[in-house]
């Protein structure tokens, strides 16, 4: 195929969010991605180890259909609906190649640091699982995800999901302007 599709406008997405939100809040469920680790490790038999993975996770099927739904949909977008490219405001080109990362606006995810032959680099290993190991530990010590929360709990008008969201953001500032340069020694 050879045709690309432009992203949906704010007002059709937007309100197509509110509506799905709504239909959850409706039927009482709640959206996020990083409570299916939990459905799949006791899906796994991790019940066995702890406390924490014993429960009905039969319920939670519904969610999965989501986690499969999204990475379905993520391939398909991929593969046949785009041109995998991105336009960028040039000045964050530019600060990106003060980086060592040349490929703005070449890709979605800058090739030098999620290429694969980076995963023969001792360095950007570590700092993959260094770093999926917090996030994973972050969304589960905050009660959800960034989806979740900033979705699901902000929709709901819950305070902790408010700050969680705030924290999401700061950290990804502090992260992206002091640690990464720190890390990649800018």
């Amino acid at each position: 195929m050879d045709f690309i599709i432009e992203p949906w406008p704010w007002y059709v997405s937007g309100p197509l969010i509110a509506l799905t939100m709504f239909v959850l809040l409706f039927v009482g469920k709640q959206f996020g991605m990083s409570s299916n680790l939990r459905t799949a490790c006791s899906i796994g038999g991790a019940g066995k180890v702890s406390e924490f993975f014993r429960f009905d996770w039969k319920s939670q099927r519904w969610n999965l259909i989501v986690v499969a739904g999204a990475i379905i949909g993520g391939f398909l977008s991929n593969q046949y609906l785009s041109d995998n490219t991105v336009e960028i405001n040039p000045e964050v080109a530019e600060k990106l190649e003060t980086y060592g990362i040349n490929s703005a606006g070449d890709a979605y995810l800058p090739t030098e640091l999620f290429g694969m032959e980076q995963l023969s680099n001792p360095k950007v290993l570590a700092i993959l699982l260094i770093g999926g190991f917090f996030v994973g530990f972050g969304a589960r010590y905050a009660g959800g995800c960034t989806s979740g929360h900033a979705i699901s709990g902000l929709s709901n008008l819950q305070l902790p999901s408010l700050i969680a969201v705030i924290g999401f953001f700061i950290g990804g500032l502090v992260m992206i302007h002091f640690l990464y340069p720190i890390i990649f020694n800018q």
